[in-house]
């Protein structure tokens, strides 16, 4: 898969990464939908790299996945705000 950063930068992740390295990739693809905050997202990249893949143990990060994962980190504050300025489509009745 061929990863492009906002500014630019190309990644060809099958040559510029190890298998560990898109495994841990897969995971903060996910994380970026889901994570509540950059410091979530962040705490989860830690984690998957120190757990390794399949629990193997710590995978090196090279210039290219932090790269990569820097561009995810910019889109996980993109979605925040935009989340964050979209009105609320229901209410919740305040609990008693």
């Amino acid at each position: 898969m061929i990863f492009t950063t906002k500014s630019g930068q190309s990644f060809d992740t099958e040559k510029d990464l190890t298998a560990p390295e898109r495994h841990v990739l897969q995971k903060l693809f996910l994380w970026k939908s889901m994570a509540t905050s950059v410091e979530e997202f962040r705490r989860k990249k830690q984690e998957a790299l120190v757990k390794g893949w399949n629990d193997s143990g710590p995978i090196p990060e090279s210039r290219s996945l932090r790269c990569i994962t820097e561009d995810l980190e910019h889109k996980v504050v993109e979605r925040l705000k935009e989340e964050n300025e979209r009105p609320a489509l229901c209410h919740k009745a305040p609990v008693r």
